[in-house]
C-alpha cells in the first residue's frame, strides 16, 4: 500500500474514532479521551513543517466540523505539527533515525522512554492548549490542570494501546542502492 493511500486511511479512521466512539465518553466531566491528533505523531520524518501544518490544519478543521468548534481543535493541532519536528531533533540521535525509518516509532526513536516522552509533551501540550481554548480562562486553574492531566493520562493509555494492536512495520532503510 502506498503511502498516500495509508495516510489517508489512517486520517479517516481517526477522525471516525474519535467523533463516533470517543467523542461520546466522558468520565465525571474532567476525562475526555483524544486520540486523532496520533495522526500528526504518525507523520513521516521527511515531511516539511509546511506540509505538516497544512495536514494538522486538515485534521483539527475535519474534527471541528464534527464537533461545533469554531477552531479549538485546529489551533491545537496546528501548535503540536509546529513543535513535532523540534522535539524529533532533541529526541533523536543526529546520525539519523530520521533518514533511516520513514516515521517515529518505538523503533525508529529508540526505544520506549524516547517515544513516550515525544507523545507525552505533545499530548500534553495539544490536551493543555485545547482545554485553555475551551475554557478561555484560567479561573479555576485546579479544574483546568487536573483535566489536562487526567485527559493527558487516559489519551497516553490508548495511544499505548493502539500502538500495541496496530504495530507498524518498519524496516531499517540503507543509503546504499
Amino acid at each position: 500500500m502506498s503511502t498516500l493511500v495509508k495516510n489517508i486511511v489512517r486520517f479517516a479512521l481517526f477522525i471516525l474514532v474519535q467523533v463516533f466512539v470517543l467523542d461520546k465518553i466522558h468520565l465525571h466531566q474532567l476525562v475526555t479521551p483524544y486520540i486523532y491528533y496520533l495522526f500528526i505523531l504518525w507523520m513521516p520524518f521527511r515531511m516539511k513543517r509546511s506540509w505538516q501544518m497544512i495536514v494538522a490544519f486538515a485534521l483539527g478543521f475535519t474534527l471541528d466540523s464534527f464537533r461545533h468548534h469554531p477552531g479549538f481543535h485546529t489551533a491545537a493541532c496546528v501548535l503540536i505539527a509546529y513543535i513535532r519536528p523540534f522535539l524529533v531533533n532533541l529526541l533523536i540521535p543526529q546520525e539519523g533515525a530520521d533518514t533511516n525509518y520513514e516515521e517515529p516509532s518505538f523503533k525508529s526513536m529508540g526505544g520506549f522512554l524516547p517515544y513516550f516522552i515525544f507523545t507525552g509533551v505533545l499530548t500534553l501540550i495539544h490536551h493543555g492548549w485545547l482545554f485553555l481554548l475551551e475554557a478561555w480562562q484560567f479561573g479555576n486553574i485546579w479544574y483546568f490542570i487536573t483535566k489536562t492531566l487526567l485527559s493527558t493520562a487516559i489519551s497516553l493509555l490508548l495511544i499505548l494501546i493502539t500502538e500495541l494492536i496496530f504495530a507498524r512495520k518498519q524496516s531499517f532503510r540503507t543509503n546504499t542502492a
